[in-house]
C-alpha cells in the first residue's frame, strides 16, 4: 500500500475494476455515533479535494476522477468524531481514453444500470464511523484507521481501511489508497463471479480508490 489515507470517504465508486491486492473488508452497514452538540465543524473543500479510481480487466485498464459534492467532520478534543460526505457519481470521468467518442462511450456505460445507474443514484454517500489512532504510526504511513459506511446504488457496506491525517485548528487533510469489491454493490458486470467463461471480456471485481482530502473549518 502506498501513501494513503482519507478522513470519512469514499467511494468510490467507480467501475470496472482494478489491481490486486487486498480490498477492504465490507461488512453491514453499521451505526453511525454522534458527536456532541459543541463538536467543532469542518466542511469539506470540494475544489481541492480529489478522489480518483483505477480498474483493470483482463486487456487493459482504465483510471479517472470522481467529484465531491459536500461533506462535513466534526471533532471533539482534538478527535475526530463524526462525518459524512457527498459523492456526485454523474461527474465520473475517464482519464486515459484520448479519442472523443470512446471516451464517451465508456462513460457513457459507466453511468449506466451496468454499472452505477447514476440516473437512478446520483449520489454515493459515506458516512464516518469511527476514526482510530493507529498506535506507534511510522512517519509518513498511515496513522488512522478509519471505518464507515459507504452507499453506492442505494446499498450501505461498512468498510474499514487505513489513512494518513493531519489536523489543525483550521484543517483536517487527509490521504487513502485502498481497493474495494464493486460486486458488494451489486456491480456485477464483466464479473467472473457471476459470468463463467468469459474470457478476455472480465473485469476485475476490484477497483483501487485514492483519495485526497481537505476540510476546512466552519
Amino acid at each position: 500500500m502506498k501513501k494513503n489515507s482519507i478522513i470519512a470517504a469514499f467511494s468510490a465508486l467507480v467501475i470496472l475494476s482494478s489491481c490486486g491486492g487486498n480490498a477492504v473488508k465490507t461488512e453491514d452497514a453499521q451505526a453511525a455515533g454522534q458527536s456532541a452538540d459543541s463538536a467543532r465543524a469542518f466542511t469539506m473543500d470540494s475544489a481541492a479535494s480529489k478522489v480518483e479510481w483505477l480498474a483493470k480487466k483482463v486487456t487493459g485498464q482504465h483510471n479517472g476522477t470522481l467529484a465531491i459534492k459536500s461533506g462535513e467532520l466534526k471533532t471533539e478534543g482534538g478527535k475526530i468524531t463524526s462525518g459524512r460526505f457527498t459523492l456526485n457519481m454523474t461527474s465520473i470521468k475517464v482519464l486515459d481514453l484520448s479519442d472523443a467518442e470512446i471516451n464517451s462511450k465508456l462513460n457513457g456505460h459507466l453511468n449506466s444500470e451496468d454499472f452505477f445507474s447514476t440516473s437512478k443514484y446520483p449520489e454515493g454517500i459515506f458516512e464516518l464511523i469511527s476514526a482510530e489512532p493507529i498506535a506507534n504510526a511510522a512517519a509518513g504511513s498511515p496513522n488512522y484507521t478509519i471505518k464507515g459506511n459507504l452507499t453506492l446504488k442505494g446499498i450501505s457496506k461498512a468498510i474499514s481501511f487505513p489513512a494518513t491525517i493531519t489536523m489543525n485548528a483550521e484543517m483536517i487533510s487527509a490521504l487513502a489508497d485502498f481497493e474495494i469489491d464493486r460486486t458488494e454493490w451489486d456491480i456485477r458486470y464483466g464479473s467472473g463471479k457471476f459470468f463463467k467463461d468469459i474470457g478476455d471480456k472480465a473485469i476485475n471485481d476490484n477497483f483501487n480508490v485514492k483519495l485526497n482530502l481537505l476540510a476546512k473549518a466552519s
